[in-house]
């Protein structure tokens, strides 16, 4: 039976986009990622095209599980309305607070949107950089780091090639794909330059791998 992986951040019907190329290149580049593609099918991602709200979304997300994200963002839509720049900057930080959100993160979010909306971020115009050009721009912020940016870049901008070692449940997927206790940076870099150019299907398969899909693979770093 396939493994239908539907997340849904309340950003509407928008799904990650792949299919048999993207696939069919993982499995002829690694077997053992192949076998789970097949053992798994196909995966729907739910993605959010609109730049701004999708970087505030994974700003909310740092360092948390996806349930309890999934629970502010709902909180901060049910009491903002829609998520933009003028939204946010309306909202008072106690106001943000009150969704969850540490006071620190309501500010570095506040800054985001000051910065959007008086134009020194033009959040638009990521779309026609690199993605290392999107990164550098993005961690210039403050409360933005490597995993905030590569989250946008995949989540929104759909982009094909992010798989980020910041990111535990991908690492985690990895060392139960692999049966490895560790995945060092060393072997990271190998995987990646072996899932490229769709590393981020790669990273789809990873944390359905991380989340249970294949119920006989366990993580090798927990102890019996």
């Amino acid at each position: 039976m396939g493994y239908l992986l539907l997340i849904d951040g309340g950003f509407g019907l928008d799904i990650y986009v792949y299919g048999d190329v993207e696939t069919a290149y993982l499995k002829r580049r690694d077997k053992v990622l192949g076998a789970a593609i097949d053992m798994i099918g196909p995966i729907r991602r739910t993605v959010n095209p609109d730049l701004f709200s999708a970087l505030v979304n994974s700003m909310v997300g740092q360092q948390i599980s996806s349930k309890a994200q999934a629970t502010i963002w709902q909180r901060m839509k049910d009491n903002l309305g829609e998520i933009t720049p003028h939204a946010i900057l309306a909202c008072a930080d106690a106001e943000l607070q009150s969704c969850g959100i540490t006071f620190k993160k309501a500010a570095y979010i506040r800054g985001v949107a000051e910065q959007v909306a008086d134009g020194r971020l033009d959040i638009a115009g990521l779309h026609s950089k690199s993605d290392a050009e999107v990164c550098a721009e993005l961690i210039r912020l403050d409360g933005i780091g490597a995993w905030t940016a590569e989250m946008l870049m995949l989540f929104s901008m759909q982009r094909p090639d992010i798989l980020s070692f910041g990111d535990l449940a991908i690492v985690r997927g990895m060392r139960m794909l692999y049966r490895r206790k560790k995945i060092t940076r060393e072997l990271f870099e190998k995987y990646r330059r072996r899932y490229t150019p769709y590393g981020s299907v790669a990273s789809l398969y990873l944390w359905a791998i991380a989340g249970g899909a294949i119920p006989e693979m366990r993580d090798c770093a927990i102890s019996k």
